[in-house]
């Protein structure tokens, strides 16, 4: 990876912030965008805007080809086995509630298990709680280990006969674990379980299988991975999505619609009512296509050299904490004693330096950690060493500002 040539194309690094050079560490939020990326939006607002599917106009094919297209792009990013596995959604949140929505209502009731785990964003929370109260199935937790992984061994204790969905994030936005989906999948399968993953945080960063995974359904987010915001995906087998009906009615998804019924369109466009994100989706294909021409793999190493590198520098610092396993993705969490995470945040920002302060909406995993905020460095392909050389010399003059009584 020439990180020099990959900065170059994304033109939003090469600006100040309060006069410094900005110093972007918060790709864990969203991630910055590639010239690629601006340009195929732009190309299609300007060159061949224009709804999909049905019209018969040349303006109209050309959008089809690149919505359409873009979905192949997906399918072959994740190895999908059939494209009409692919959904089109607003991102890892719609994804989930679809499932949650569809799937999870109508197959649970009374007595019924949903496992997740403590470390769960709220979006793979919030679903399943109203699933709960609604099917009057049992929302169980699988406990984290000290330092914030999942233990196959709790997995197995937690996950029982009686369980029907489980719900696990890949990579977790706070702690940086890389959980064991492959071998959580096979326990879930064992019990007759379906396995649904957040792809949120793992897909931007590394090399996704869902055929080797075995999951039942994987959710994930374009704008996380150098695409647009509002554009995401479910990936679900296909025998599955077959049997869910769409929870949005319109049009789009319709195959018939007479005065009192209706019928819908085979996959994926059942669960696609409405005009459908097409800048987005156009957008989250050149952003496919960016990041296989850079390599997942030599992202993957890119963000664990880095992550060690942080871990390794932050930890000189007396009085700062880092939360989650020392084999992580590419991310630090931390806190600085006495100082809050906003304002640690905030006078990074003075500095240049962008990282995001709060719950992450992970609020149970706060409770777990016992801390009501943390703040939070994420990387990505464009940040370097440099860069966390100067995250860590703003955060000792943080602290010196803070401990002089500031």
């Amino acid at each position: 990876m020439n990180i020099k040539e990959i900065r170059q194309q994304f033109p939003i690094l090469h600006q100040e912030v309060n006069g410094n050079p900005l110093v972007y560490l918060d790709s864990a939020a969203t991630s910055q965008k590639p010239l690629a990326v601006i340009e195929a939006i732009e190309k299609y607002y300007k060159g061949y805007n224009s709804n999909v599917h049905r019209g018969v106009h040349t303006l109209g094919t050309m959008a089809t080809d690149g919505y359409e297209g873009a979905r192949d792009k997906v399918k072959n990013f994740i190895n999908a086995s059939f494209r009409g596995e692919i959904v089109f959604t607003r991102g890892t949140t719609t994804a989930l509630n679809l499932v949650a929505g569809s799937y999870a209502r109508s197959n649970l009731k009374e007595g019924d298990e949903i496992v997740i785990t403590y470390m769960e964003h709220h979006s793979n929370i919030i679903p399943w709680q109203q699933v709960a109260k609604v099917t009057g199935a049992t929302l169980k937790y699988i406990p984290l280990t000290e330092d914030g992984s999942i233990s196959l061994k709790d997995a197995e204790e937690t996950i029982t006969s009686n369980t029907k969905i489980v719900s696990v994030m890949q990579v977790s936005n706070v702690l940086g674990s890389i959980n064991p989906i492959k071998e959580i999948t096979a326990i879930a399968h064992k019990h007759g379980a379906i396995m649904v993953v957040d792809g949120a945080q793992s897909t931007p960063h590394m090399k996704v299988d869902v055929q080797d995974l075995d999951c039942d359904f994987f959710a994930l987010s374009g704008h996380k991975m150098g695409g647009p915001t509002g554009i995401g995906a479910l990936y679900g087998k296909k025998h599955l999505l077959e049997e869910m009906e769409p929870i949005e009615f319109g049009g789009e998804m319709i195959d018939f619609v007479g005065l009192q019924e209706s019928t819908w369109k085979e996959l994926p466009w059942k669960f696609e009512g409405g005009t459908p994100i097409i800048a987005g989706a156009i957008g989250l294909g050149a952003a496919i296509d960016f990041l296989e021409q850079v390599g997942m793999d030599n992202i993957l190493a890119h963000e664990h050299k880095l992550a060690e590198y942080a871990m390794e520098r932050m930890s000189e610092i007396e009085g700062l904490t880092i939360y989650g396993p020392k084999k992580r993705a590419g991310l630090v969490t931390f806190n600085i004693d006495d100082v809050h995470p906003h304002d640690v945040a905030t006078v990074l920002d003075t500095e240049g330096i962008a990282v995001r302060a709060g719950h992450h909406c992970a609020q149970p995993l706060m409770k777990y950690l016992n801390v009501s905020s943390t703040a939070r460095a994420s990387f990505y392909l464009y940040n370097t060493e440099e860069e966390i050389d100067k995250l860590v010399a703003a955060l000792v003059k943080t602290k010196e500002y803070f401990s002089n009584g500031f």
